[in-house]
């Protein structure tokens, strides 16, 4: 009897462990969604030094990766974890997690934490995010997204590249060049903020409820990007 009740209380304890262990999990992926919220807040802010309106209006998918960090000094590795949601016909999709890695491209030194955002501007620039894994500049062709009000700037960007791409280091917004970084699905975040499997195409196409966390980053996609498209 004695052998029985100490199998149970280590089962017990086992259990609450994982299941602490768990919650701890979704914390943290919730912080993840508010951070790119914030992010989303500090940049568009300021409307002159922004995501241009003009791209703004066009997005069809916004991806959020706070504070992506630098593994080396001056030659080394970047990593960093960010989500990402598209435009539905019924407003911007349920998120799902990314993870961004390559080599180093000229952020700051010495562990510098730098802000991106991707946004895809066509069709081809959502099919590239339902890939497991793309290279932006060779599966995915990507240019440095223009800042401000400039409508030139935002067309001519928008006729050359499936995705636009921005960092903010130190405070300052600016188009930087990630060709050469790949973006690969976290299936494991996903899976845990949703409490089961789903694919990223479901997700991505609306079909899928975005948890209750997801809410205020959703939001403040639409207040900056503008709510749903007629159809895809």
């Amino acid at each position: 009897m004695k052998k029985l009740v100490g199998v149970f209380v280590v089962m017990m304890t086992i259990g609450m462990s994982l299941t602490a262990r768990a919650a701890d999990d979704v914390h943290k992926l919730e912080a993840r969604l508010t951070a790119a919220k914030a992010t989303l807040d500090e940049i568009m802010s300021v409307p002159d030094k922004a995501v241009p309106d003009g791209i703004a209006r066009k997005a069809v998918c916004v991806g959020v990766v706070p504070g992506m960090v630098k593994g080396a000094f001056i030659l080394g590795a970047e990593y960093g974890q960010g989500v990402v949601t598209c435009r539905t016909g019924a407003g911007w999709s349920a998120p799902v997690f990314i993870r961004m890695a390559g080599g180093s491209f000229g952020f700051q030194a010495g562990g510098q934490g730098t802000d991106l955002v991707l946004v895809a501007i066509n069709e081809k620039g959502f099919q590239d995010l339902l890939h497991d894994k793309f290279k932006i500049g060779g599966d995915a062709s990507a240019a440095a997204g223009p800042v401000g009000r400039d409508a030139q700037a935002s067309t001519d960007a928008s006729m050359r590249a499936e995705l636009l791409t921005w960092s903010r280091s130190r405070g300052v917004f600016a188009g930087i060049d990630l060709n050469g970084i790949s973006v690969s699905q976290n299936r494991e975040d996903t899976d845990q903020i949703y409490g089961g499997a789903h694919p990223f195409n479901e997700i991505l196409h609306g079909t899928v409820a975005p948890p209750e966390a997801a809410e205020p980053f959703l939001h403040a996609v639409a207040r900056y990007f503008g709510n749903a498209q007629a159809s895809r």
